[in-house]
């Protein structure tokens, strides 16, 4: 189970922390903010990415893959479903995007590029925010 800890620390910059560690983050200045830290999309973003990134190794560490390396490009917005190239006919309205890019680099064989494709959108990561989540709120206003 992952806990995380946030604190409005002033104007819109936030201080997070999961108890071993602490980062920020802050809005953009053009909406507001004073930009000390990625924005909470950059940030679930990260999360996806490293998720992913991380996840590579593991896949081809215990296949005894070897890669060269890996790295992964997201990016959100929010797109009407008539402009979704990738989406099913039955996707209406204003929709949350995300694109994404994995560059595997190594000497592979057809079989293993195949696996590494599928293993890709695999991580928990992707998996949760494509499953969708529920949430269990408690919210204390004093």
């Amino acid at each position: 189970m992952a806990t995380i800890t946030a604190e409005l620390t002033g104007g819109t910059t936030v201080t997070i922390s999961n108890g071993r560690h602490s980062w920020r983050a802050d809005e953009p200045v053009e909406v507001g903010g004073t930009d000390l830290g990625p924005s909470p999309y950059e940030m679930l973003l990260g999360a996806l990415a490293a998720c992913t990134s991380i996840t590579m190794e593991f896949y081809a560490r215990r296949k005894g893959f070897v890669i060269d390396s890996v790295s992964t490009r997201y990016t959100y917005d929010r797109i009407h479903a008539d402009d979704c190239e990738s989406c099913d006919d039955s996707a209406s309205g204003w929709l949350d995007h995300v694109k994404g890019e994995v560059f595997i680099d190594g000497d592979f064989t057809e079989e293993q590029r195949k696996r590494l494709k599928q293993i890709a959108t695999r991580c928990p990561v992707h998996r949760t925010l494509a499953a969708g989540i529920h949430f269990d709120d408690h919210i204390v206003v004093g």
